[in-house]
This record gives structure tokens, C-alpha cells and sequence, in this order.
């Protein structure tokens, strides 16, 4: 009884398809059932989206970038993405040490400026003039750009572009916590990690609570990374997207993640609106993801042969007024218990992908990890695993990555190269949560996070994920 089924709706800027493949046949003594959902947001013909973008740039000025030119680089870098800013956006610069503070508009103004080319010019020229110094405090950096993008008005798609050289020694791993809660849902950011001393988990930490994405950068490419950034965020139409759930009562959610086109772990994010679960999903253009559903129950609970609705899925969309208004139909996650005598039939194809693909993630962030602790056998045995995964998959360019940092011995024997470097360590760590792309059909919309670059156990038993990184 494994099912398919997909619905459509549609918001001023979007057209919004849900597809749900749900593993609905369960043995005698299951005690999860599990569900695709796939959601593409396709431009409306005819029709545009006159929503402003609010985009705040979060600049590491700490001194270690006063390091190899980095700071330099940084400067030209942000200057680009602010050319890059179309008129009538509302924008921000924000320098972040161990405090953050406002770059442009500068004191004692505040909130955001508007766009255009007289605001342009003197950004930049506020943007030349800064220097490396003190420490680094992501935390604050991301608390003070909330309170800027606040500024904005309700119906922005609000976004931060923000990259680090560094790891975030100013503040307790509980502060960035606490900073991030109060984010979390609030805007989208995209981080990237510039030479080699910063902490892939930290930025994977950031990225996935607050729907964007982690790249690892050199400064020679900072300045086509973030000009490519602010041109994505242009494309985002819809502020706020929630994947609503409504649960029969024998059912409890377990897990709900994000598997592409980056994953991301959602679970601790739900909200509670009456008898329905609200997951955010971030803001949209016109993209493809996916995600994975996992519900729990005691077996005895479900009655045998019967079929059980156990989820109403529908999508919502945040409105100019602040209400959430579903924007595509609901679909039912419909399953049956079987006897200890029925044979299973097999479960959907790409949902047995899906869970490769999750386990090649752990595989990888486990290598990088167990480098980094230097326990080097356990890191040749996941890289091993990661690259055996990647070759099932045929995921050729998780299979370049991997070959790039592995040598191998006289045996035959996978190993990781010996002179291989923390940076190609962290590259591999953030890699690990980017999947290849899924088949595309005529017209389909392209993704609006890049597919990795070609060269390129649970997540809380790997210190990693939305929650646990």
C-alpha cells in the first residue's frame, strides 16, 4: 500500500505542489511509519510577486581576518553584494567582533536603509574604512541583525548573508543557543566559512535553525559567493512557508528533516497552533525540497488490516497580515498494520534513497569529526563507508569530494591522506548535508540553493543537525 499523491495551490508569487510517498505498509510489530513530502514552488504565469527584500550583510571583522589579506578581500567583497542590492531594497551592514554594530546606516540612525545609488555609495565608503579587530561573538552578530531586519516591513522577505574565519570563542555555546531561539523563524541566513579555522558543525548549527545554507569559501571567491547570494535571496517571494500537520491521536511526530536540496533537522522547531503542527520551512522562490516524516506509535494501538489515516499534510503560507493560510491542499498519510503473516511489499524507491543518502551524511561528518578528535582509524573507516555509500548512490560528486582527500595503501586499502587539512576536513563536514539534485522534469523550477560543487548512528550521536550541532 505504498501511496503517492499530490495536491496543488498557490499564493500571489507561487504555485505550490505537495507530492507525499509514504512507506504506508507496516509490519505486525512496527512502531514508525515514514513519509516523503515533496514541495515545488512554481512562479504563477501571469502573475508577480511585489514583495520587498529586507538584506542585512554580517561582516567578520575579528582580528584574526587581518590575516593573509582577508579583511581586504571581505571589504571588496560586501562592497560587491551592496552594488549587487536592486533600488528600494531595504538593506544593512553589520560589523561583528566580540560585539556587533551597525556599519550602515550608521549611528545614531536606526533600522535599515533603502537602496539606491546615493545609499550605495556611502555604504561603501563606510564599508572601506573598517579594520580587524577583537574577537568573534556569532551570537550577537545574529541578534543585533533580527533587530535590524525588525525594521522592515511585515510582508519582507528578510535575509542575512553572513561569513566567519574563526570559530565563536566570545560567547558559551549556550548563548549562541539562546541567540538562535530568539532567530529562529524570524529571517533566513546563509553562512559561509572563509580559510580554515572555522567550525563547520557551528555553521551547520546556524544555517539549518535558520533555513539557509554553509559553504566553505577562500577569499579569492568571497566576492562571487556573496554577490551570488544576494542575487538568490532576490529570487525568495514568499516570507513564510509551514508544513502543517494534524496527527490521528495514536500517532506522535518522532522526526520530521529537510533532505534537499540541503538537509536540515526540523523537529525542534514545530509549533503548536490548536490540534495542528506548524513546521517552519523558511522562505521561497521557485525551488524543489524535500523532506522526511517520521511518525511513532505502539503497535498494538493500530488495529490489524485496518487503514488508518494518521496525518493530514498541508502546506501554509504566511499572508501580508500576518495569518497563515494554506496554500496547497492536504494530502492524508494513509497506512495499514499488517498480519505476522503478510508479505511486505517493498518500501518506494526514493525513500529507501533517502535513507542512504542520510546515512552517507552521517558517514562523512563522521570522518571529519573523528579527524578532528585525531582518531585517525575510525576516520579511515568513515570515509570508507562514506565513499562505499556515495558509489551506491551514484553520487559522483560526493565521490570526487571524498577521492580528494583519500590515498590508498600498498593493500589497496582506503585511507585518508596524511598531509589533508583541517579546511578540507570542514569542506567535507558541510558538504556532507548537500544531496544531488533530483530528476528534473520539462519546466520544473531550479532549486534556489546550488547543487554542491563538483570538487568538492543519528546526528545527535554525531554532534551535528538543528538542535544538536
Amino acid at each position: 500500500m505504498n501511496t503517492r499523491t499530490t495536491a496543488t495551490g498557490a499564493t500571489p508569487g507561487l504555485r505550490f505542489t505537495i507530492e507525499t510517498d509514504v512507506a504506508g505498509d507496516l509490519a505486525h510489530d512496527a512502531q514508525r511509519a515514514d513519509a516523503l513530502v515533496t514541495v515545488r514552488g512554481e512562479p504563477v504565469a501571469g502573475r508577480t510577486a511585489d514583495v520587498p527584500l529586507a538584506e542585512v550583510l554580517v561582516m567578520d571583522c575579528s582580528l584574526s581576518m587581518a590575516d593573509a589579506g582577508k579583511i581586504g578581500a571581505a571589504r571588496q567583497a560586501v562592497c560587491a553584494a551592496v552594488d549587487a542590492l536592486p533600488d528600494h531594497t531595504y538593506f544593512g551592514v553589520v560589523a561583528g567582533t566580540h560585539v556587533a554594530r551597525n556599519v550602515f546606516p550608521p549611528p545614531p540612525e536606526h533600522g535599515l536603509a533603502v537602496a539606491g545609488p546615493a545609499t550605495r555609495q556611502a555604504a561603501k565608503r563606510r564599508i572601506s574604512a573598517l579594520w580587524a579587530e577583537g574577537g568573534t561573538a556569532i551570537g550577537r552578530w545574529l541578534t543585533h541583525t533580527a533587530d535590524l531586519l525588525e525594521s522592515a516591513p511585515s510582508q519582507a522577505v528578510r535575509h542575512a548573508s553572513l561569513y566567519t574565519d574563526g570559530r565563536n570563542e566570545h560567547e558559551t555555546p549556550e548563548q549562541l543557543e539562546r541567540a538562535l531561539a530568539g532567530c529562529a523563524d524570524r529571517f533566513v541566513c546563509d553562512a559561509r566559512g572563509l580559510g580554515d579555522d572555522w567550525s563547520y558543525t557551528e555553521l551547520l548549527h546556524i544555517t539549518q535553525t535558520l533555513h539557509g545554507s554553509a559553504r566553505a569559501v577562500d577569499a579569492s571567491s568571497l566576492t562571487d559567493d556573496l554577490t551570488t547570494l544576494v542575487r538568490q535571496a532576490q529570487r525568495l517571494v514568499v516570507p513564510r512557508v509551514y508544513l502543517g500537520l494534524r496527527l490521528d491521536s495514536r500517532f506522535r511526530l518522532a522526526s520530521v528533516r529537510q533532505i534537499r536540496p540541503v538537509e536540515a533537522e526540523l523537529t525542534g522547531h514545530q509549533q503548536r497552533d490548536g490540534g495542528l503542527l506548524h513546521i517552519p520551512l523558511g522562505s521561497w522562490g521557485a525551488a524543489h525540497r524535500q523532506y522526511r516524516l517520521s511518525l511513532r506509535f505502539a503497535a498494538p494501538s493500530l488495529p490489524v488490516g485496518e487503514e488508518l489515516r494518521a496525518a493530514h499534510i498541508e502546506l501554509l503560507a504566511e499572508t501580508s497580515t500576518g495569518e497563515r493560510a494554506r496554500c496547497a491542499d492536504a494530502r492524508a498519510m494513509v497506512v495499514r498494520r499488517h498480519t505476522t503473516r503478510d508479505p511486505l511489499p517493498a518500501r518506494p524507491e526514493e525513500l529507501t534513497r533517502a535513507e542512504n543518502a542520510h546515512e552517507l551524511g552521517l558517514a562523512m561528518r563522521g570522518c571529519a569529526n573523528a579527524h578532528g578528535r585525531g582518531d585517525l582509524l575510525e576516520a579511515h573507516q568513515e570515509l570508507r563507508h562514506a565513499l562505499a555509500l556515495a558509489h551506491d548512490l551514484d553520487d559522483s560528486a560526493r565521490v570526487r569530494l571524498l577521492e580528494s582527500v583519500a590515498i590508498r595503501d600498498d593493500h589497496g586499502e582506503v585511507l585518508l591522506r596524511p598531509d589533508v587539512t583541517r579546511g578540507e576536513m570542514q569542506r567535507v563536514g558541510l558538504e556532507s548535508t548537500y544531496r544531488a539534485a533530483a530528476p528534473t522534469g520539462p519546466g520544473e523550477p531550479v532549486d534556489a540553493l546550488p547543487p554542491p560543487r563538483p570538487d568538492s548512528r543519528e546526528d545527535a550521536e554525531r554532534g551535528t543537525g538543528a538542535g544538536a550541532s
